[in-house]
This record gives structure tokens, C-alpha cells and sequence, in this order.
């Protein structure tokens, strides 16, 4: 199979300081979620987000925050090996600016029969600037793994590695349920990840952290100032707040959302 060297990442996509992208990681995926909502023209309900069960292999590492790089595997094809290819995915992963997430496909899903991800692989990609990966295939070496500071949010472990090789790399891939293009910023952890469309990037960590304090002066203390009301007066408090939480929402985002 002829391979593509590293074909053109997303056209023009925004990519956020540093600083912008530590604060973005201080926060959980629903949270991070319950502010791109609001900004974006996309469907809430269906758009961006994991739509099959992820599982969280370094929980106790928190969120991962980062840009796709995409590779596409299919470990029981043996004709797929190749060293050239080795060559060219990794000048391809040099070539795209961090932080990186690498998005994984594994076609012989749900068949599985090896794992492209284990220790050699999660130190090479930390080394070329990768904080992670997210494969609808398996993974190995859970330990050595994060030891390397590489997060893996994947389907099943695995013993084998079967015949591990790149097939086709820099193309959109589809994991979860979910269609991911090279360059997309991602945010991932326990619950799943948020893969945000082009475009949306800038305003993302304001419409978080507005979210996150609306609730926090709203229905949340509500929620939990509970001693001595009685039922009425409880709910009362509840409706008030759910109220002045949805109005403070429609002042901050109206213009966006009109």
C-alpha cells in the first residue's frame, strides 16, 4: 500500500495558548461540555461528543487536553508491516504542533486481536509530543503506560501486539461512534471525550468557566441549603434558583444564541 507522506492537517485551525489550554484541563469533560453548548451551532445533543461507552484506563491522571493526529490499524492484516511506514507516521507526528492526542481506528473492531498501544509505543509518542491516545481498539502495558505520563482511553486490554503497523494516517477517523478530523482539539477523561468542530476553540474556556460559577451561585447552593425549609419552601428555592440559572444563561449567551 502506497502511503500518503503527511497530507495537509485541518485548514486553519485555532490553536489556543498554553495557558489557555492548562485552565481547559483543570476541568472535567462535562464541564468542559456545559460551556462549548453554549457557543456552539452544532446540535448539543448529537455533535462532538462520544456516543459509545470509553473506558478510562488512568483515571488517576485526570483530563487529557490536546490536538488529533489520526491513524488508522488493522493488526491481523500482516501485509500491512512495514518499516517505511514506521518512517513516515512518525515524521508525520513531528510535523504537527503540540499538545497531541493520537486518535486511533482499529478496523478489525469489535474482532480484536492485538493492541497497537504498549510500552514502546506510549514512550515514542510522549517523546513526539503525544499526552495520550484514544483508540476504539485495545490497549497493553497499562502500568509502563503511565509511568510514560500517556493517557489511554481505549475499549479492552490486550496481550499481543499481532501485526502492529500504520495503514493510513493524517485522514478522518471514526472512534466511539464518533467522526474525528487531524487537528481537532479534544477533550477527554473518565466519561468520555468532546472533540470540538473548527471554529470553536476560542471562546470554549469562558463559556466553561462561566457555566461552572453560574451553577455554583445558582442551583447548586440551593440544592444544598436545605436546613429548616419546609417541602414548600424548598421547592420554592429550587424553582428560583433554576430560574435565575436559566436567565443568567440567556443574558450571557443570547446574542450567540439569537
Amino acid at each position: 500500500m502506497k502511503m500518503m507522506r503527511y497530507p495537509p492537517p485541518m485548514s486553519n485551525p485555532t490553536i489556543l495558548s498554553h495557558a489557555e489550554l492548562l485552565q481547559l484541563k483543570r476541568w472535567n469533560t462535562p464541564t468542559i461540555y456545559n460551556g462549548w453548548e453554549q457557543i456552539t451551532t452544532h446540535d448539543a445533543a448529537a455533535d462532538a461528543f462520544s456516543l459509545e461507552e470509553t473506558r478510562d484506563f488512568m483515571p488517576q491522571m485526570g483530563p487529557m487536553i490536546g490536538y488529533a493526529t489520526t491513524l488508522i490499524v488493522e493488526l491481523s492484516n500482516k501485509t500491512h508491516k512495514n518499516a517505511k511506514a514506521w518512517e513516515d507516521y512518525r515524521a508525520y507526528l513531528a510535523s504537527v504542533p503540540g499538545p497531541k492526542i493520537a486518535v486511533v481506528q482499529d478496523l478489525d473492531k469489535p474482532n480484536f486481536v492485538g493492541s497497537f498501544w504498549g510500552e514502546v509505543n506510549s514512550n515514542t509518542h510522549r517523546a513526539l509530543g503525544c499526552v495520550g491516545t484514544i483508540t476504539d481498539g485495545c490497549i497493553r502495558d497499562i502500568d509502563e503506560m503511565a509511568n510514560a505520563g500517556f493517557k489511554a482511553l481505549a475499549q479492552h486490554l490486550c496481550v499481543g501486539h499481532a501485526h502492529s503497523s500504520p495503514v493510513k494516517w493524517n485522514c478522518e477517523v471514526e472512534v466511539f461512534g464518533r467522526p474525528i478530523h487531524p487537528g481537532q482539539l479534544i477533550h477527554a477523561d473518565q466519561h468520555g471525550f468532546l472533540a470540538i468542530p473548527q471554529g470553536e476553540e476560542t471562546h470554549l474556556l469562558e463559556a466553561a468557566l462561566y457555566m461552572d460559577r453560574n451553577e455554583c451561585e445558582t442551583v447548586i447552593p440551593a440544592a444544598r441549603t436545605t436546613t429548616g425549609l419546609s417541602q414548600e419552601e424548598l421547592l420554592a428555592q429550587l424553582n428560583e434558583a433554576g430560574l435565575q440559572f436559566r436567565e443568567n444563561t440567556r443574558e450571557k449567551f443570547s446574542e450567540d444564541n439569537e
